[in-house]
C-alpha cells in the first residue's frame, strides 16, 4: 500500500515522503495512529502543491537574506558607549547590543547567537564580526564603537 507520511516514522521514512509499505502495517499502525494517510492521486497532487510553496517560501526568505547582506556589509554599525580617557570602555559591547542597535538603526533582525564575536570588545575603536543570516547566507559587520562625549 503506499502512503504519505505525516511525520518522520523512524525505520519508514521522513515526513512528506511516499512510502510503499505492507498493508497491515500501513492499515493497522501508520493510519491507525496517525502518522501517515492513503497516497491518493488527489493527496499526492495535494503533497506537490505544498512542497512547491515551501520551496518558494525558503527562496523568499534566502532572497531576504542576500538584501540583508549587502546592507549589512556597505554600512558600519556604529555603537556610542561611556569610556575612559584612554579609550577603554566601562564594560564591553556584547552581541545583544549589536543586534539591538543592528535592528534599531536598519530594521534587521538578528538573533544574538548569530553574531560570532572572536574576542570581545573593550576599547573604542572597531572590529569585523560575522553575522549569520540563513544557512547558506553570512555577511560581514563592520562595528565601530564610538565614545560617548
Amino acid at each position: 500500500m503506499e502512503v504519505i507520511l505525516l511525520k518522520d516514522v523512524k525505520g519508514t521514512g521522513k515526513k512528506g515522503e511516499i512510502k510503499n509499505v505492507p498493508d497491515g502495517y500501513a492499515n493497522n499502525f501508520l493510519l491507525k495512529k496517525g502518522l501517515a494517510k492513503e497516497a491518493t492521486s488527489g493527496a499526492k497532487q495535494e503533497l506537490n502543491m505544498k512542497k512547491r510553496a515551501q520551496k518558494r517560501e525558503e527562496q523568499e526568505i534566502l532572497d531576504e537574506a542576500k538584501e540583508q547582506k549587502e546592507l549589512i556589509e556597505k554600512n558600519p554599525l556604529e555603537i556610542r558607549e561611556k569610556a575612559a580617557e584612554d579609550g577603554r570602555l566601562f564594560g564591553s559591547v556584547t552581541t545583544k547590543q549589536i543586534a539591538k542597535e543592528l535592528e534599531k538603526q536598519w530594521g534587521i533582525k538578528v538573533d544574538k547567537r548569530k553574531i560570532v564575536q572572536s574576542m570581545p570588545m573593550r576599547a573604542v575603536g572597531t572590529q569585523k564580526l560575522e553575522v549569520k543570516l540563513h544557512r547558506e547566507v553570512s555577511a560581514e559587520l563592520i562595528v565601530r564603537v564610538l565614545e560617548i562625549k
